[in-house]
């Protein structure tokens, strides 16, 4: 996490849409509710706090195939002790936060004792919450203020998110990846940071949503991989609630010929970044691509009779390199190691002699 993470201002929305989706699955939960119960007679308050949530919410199950309505009759229908063993798991899940405490409580690692019709019907409904809720638009406005009309929708968020981390304020600037600081790209794509298909319900919790580069969120490197150990989330950063951002930094080690991903004080929590999106491997391929680059560049500029002459002036020029750097531009932190680097006494004499320069 190379750079800054903060909740864009819409992300009240989510947390009451995650208020919302608790207060259904008690509601379903509940031993006294039966499947024929579910309907748009009894989705009232105080099932849901306010009217418009019950009349956004029976739409949503509602729908044109009812699929959703079918799920929710099926979560229902379940006996009395598997109402209560969902209850409990989601409970957990829902309190997130709390695993970054010093004290959290025990982290599921299975699923719930349910039937597997149960639980895919549970998975596909809260997932739907994201896409086909956030999507098409929530019943609440930015703050979490319930709205019949124009609440905060997947593109809201994401322009949102955007905006709160450009790092320079010129719309024509290349946007940024928070965590491994390359371009976000013009079409980022939001990671469910504990993945939505083992924890559906944080499929619009806005502790668990980031928006990130398409490498990032590619299955070679983060996809659905776990981001805790057997249930610890002691030895992993977190974007919102236990950032790595000051926590890591770039280096590269000549002795390896290679970039590393080094704590600054919590090395644990550094390598399972690192392992989590592969950082390491992908800034050495910056890296030396750069460096290959930047080399070129030197050689083509003595061809044509410029660049630097001798030792001092190529010195001068890969300074130069380095403080013009723009920081809020991609890849800002493998060019300064890169700069680092290419400046070390034995490097910096090795370029001055394969150019040819004057001593």
């Amino acid at each position: 996490m190379l750079k800054p993470i903060s909740q864009p201002f819409c992300c009240g929305a989510l947390n009451a849409c995650l208020e919302l989706q608790m207060h259904l699955l008690r509601w379903l939960c509940d031993p006294s509710t039966a499947a024929a119960d579910v309907t748009n007679g009894n989705l009232v308050p105080p099932i849901v706090p306010t009217q418009i949530e019950a009349d956004w919410l029976w739409r949503f199950l509602h729908g044109r195939k009812q699929t959703r309505l079918t799920q929710a009759k099926l979560i229902a229908d379940m006996s009395p002790a598997e109402k209560q063993a969902l209850l409990d798991w989601a409970n957990t899940v829902v309190a997130v936060a709390d695993q970054f405490q010093p004290t959290p409580s025990p982290w599921p690692t299975v699923l719930p004792a349910i039937p597997a019709a149960s639980w895919t019907a549970f998975k596909n409904l809260m997932e739907a919450f994201y896409e086909r809720g956030l999507k098409s638009g929530l019943p609440y406005k930015s703050d979490g203020t319930p709205v019949a009309a124009g609440g905060v929708c997947y593109a809201d968020y994401v322009k949102a998110f955007r905006e709160a981390h450009r790092l320079n304020p010129d719309p024509c600037a290349q946007e940024v990846c928070v965590l491994c600081g390359g371009p976000l790209g013009q079409t980022p794509e939001v990671d469910h940071w504990i993945a939505k298909s083992a924890f559906p319900l944080l499929s619009v919790c806005a502790d668990n949503l980031l928006p990130i580069c398409g490498e990032c969120n590619s299955t070679a490197n983060k996809g659905e991989k776990e981001v805790h150990t057997d249930g610890s989330f002691s030895d992993w950063f977190h974007p919102y609630l236990w950032p790595g951002y000051g926590g890591v930094q770039i280096r590269y080690v000549l002795l390896d010929r290679a970039v590393h991903c080094v704590a600054i004080a919590d090395q644990p929590k550094a390598d399972h970044l690192d392992q989590l999106l592969n950082l390491s491997d992908r800034w050495t391929r910056k890296f030396k691509a750069a460096y290959l680059a930047k080399q070129k560049e030197l050689f083509n500029l003595k061809q044509r009779g410029r660049g630097p002459l001798d030792f001092e002036s190529l010195r001068n020029y890969l300074i130069d390199f380095q403080v013009a750097m723009d920081e809020t531009g991609p890849d800002y932190e493998v060019g300064q190691a890169l700069a680092a680097a290419i400046l070390e006494p034995a490097c910096l004499a090795a370029w001055h002699s394969e150019l040819g320069l004057a001593t």
